[in-house]
């Protein structure tokens, strides 16, 4: 017996420190305002939040749920990159011809709009290069900006074409950038520094993959895929697939914090996945959020996870597509530890 209970808590002892975490929903902010949204951006400085809400972006005070700015001139905004070391923020907006917006991370002003391409949608800053990363999905090109271009006459960098649809990307801060190609059920690999594709990796058994997140330090790629439902774990060297994990319906966005990888899917469910031992990933937990909660973002310091949604009318029997949201119902719904 005491043999048996000295094996017994070395295998404890011996468990990740993820397997005694245990994540939750912490709280609900109710934000209201008009408009969609698409993805949501956390500031480990100021802990601010970033919403793009269609044609304007909220600043949001998570502690108090307030509105702190609301950056307007957006046509269809989808996503938002901070580039602390330039002080600014920049903010893909898919409308129209496309562009992005240039504001100031300290005023929230707008300091100037860059003609993009039609569709910019997911969209990063890369500290290894100084470039801001975007992806636009209608002409299948990544967009790179400089970061600390003049506002008033910046232009894009020369469009590098990828051979199919981008959904969101990841870089690696060694000079590649890894971007989902959702028609293609590929991920593709472009040498930022040669501006070109370099490598091309199936995400089977997943498809449709959108989600995209990385582990820099241990080069994994961990891709959210929509068909079938799969969390692909890649290795970022070779593009071998490591594990398959089942997650839920409607993958929007993949996120690594702290050991863990996250992904958040509209029907309501946050998987959370993580290496329980050398080469070997699990789902550790699914966390029950919000119908519609299908994107997020971490605040690398405090951990906690931000999921935007909203109350949804009705829908009949048989229909499809996305529910549409009741009015001035917008609220983020916080998970933690």
């Amino acid at each position: 017996m005491k043999i048996k209970t000295a094996v017994l808590l070395v295998l404890v002892a011996a468990m990740p420190a993820l397997a005694q975490k245990v994540w939750k929903v912490e709280r609900t902010i109710h934000v209201g305002g008009a408009g969609g949204w698409d993805y949501i951006t956390a500031d480990p400085q100021s802990h601010h939040l970033y919403v793009t809400r269609s044609t304007h972006t909220m600043v949001i005070d998570p502690e108090s749920g307030k509105v702190l700015a609301d950056i307007p001139g957006q046509q269809r905004s989808h996503g938002m990159a901070l580039a602390p070391n330039a002080g600014r923020g920049f903010i893909s907006d898919g409308g129209g011809s496309g562009a992005i917006l240039i504001f100031d991370l300290k005023t929230n002003q707008v300091l100037g709009t860059v003609p993009a391409q039609p569709d910019a949608d997911g969209i990063i800053f890369d500290p290894s290069t100084g470039l801001v990363l975007t992806v636009a999905g209608d002409s299948g090109t990544l967009l790179t900006l400089k970061a600390d271009a003049d506002p008033k006459t910046a232009k894009i960098d020369a469009p590098i074409e990828l051979g199919g649809k981008p959904e969101f990307l990841a870089a690696d801060g060694k000079g590649k950038a890894y971007i989902n190609l959702e028609d293609k059920d590929e991920v593709v690999v472009v040498d930022l520094g040669a501006r070109k594709v370099v490598s091309r990796w199936p995400s089977a058994p997943g498809g449709a993959p959108v989600g995209m997140a990385m582990d820099t330090k241990n080069r994994r790629l961990f891709v959210g895929c929509r068909k079938p439902q799969k969390l692909v774990v890649m290795n970022a060297d070779n593009g071998k697939v490591l594990a398959d994990l089942p997650i839920g319906a409607g993958v929007d966005a993949t996120k690594f914090d702290d050991g863990a990888a996250f992904a958040s899917t509209g029907d309501g469910a946050l998987t959370v996945a993580a290496e329980t031992s050398t080469g070997k990933f699990d789902v550790i937990q699914s966390v029950q959020t919000a119908r519609g909660a299908r994107t997020m973002t971490v605040d690398s310091s405090t951990h906690k996870i931000y999921l935007p949604t909203a109350e949804f009318e009705p829908q009949p029997a048989g229909a499809t597509g996305r529910p549409t949201p009741k009015p001035d119902s917008f609220m983020i719904v916080v998970v933690s530890q």
